[in-house]
């Protein structure tokens, strides 16, 4: 089973999504943390899961869709994964 590994950006970014989100409801910033971190998880069985990230074009670093974010991964050999952004949709890409 494949490790996945949530960079420090990563973390930041999610932090940064739940006190947004707590603005409106305690529990939908949970909710959607939540979902996030649990789809990020399909990636230790199906690590191959995501579609390649289009602005990147390298095989390595993918991408999984949940509502309106991408959660940006790169495969750090075979049993590792490492969560990059994640990253609002409406919002420009910062740099890889």
């Amino acid at each position: 089973m494949v490790k996945i590994v949530w960079a420090e950006r990563a973390i930041d970014d999610l932090t940064s999504i739940a006190e947004y989100s707590s603005r409106y409801s305690e529990n939908y910033a949970s909710s959607i943390v939540l979902k996030l971190f649990n789809k990020a998880n399909v990636l230790k069985t199906m690590p191959k899961a995501g579609r390649i990230v289009p602005e990147k074009n390298d095989e390595k670093v993918r991408e999984l869709i949940e509502g309106n974010y991408r959660i940006i991964y790169e495969i750090r050999g075979e049993d590792r994964i490492e969560v990059l952004p994640v990253h609002h949709s409406s919002r420009p890409l910062r740099h890889i």
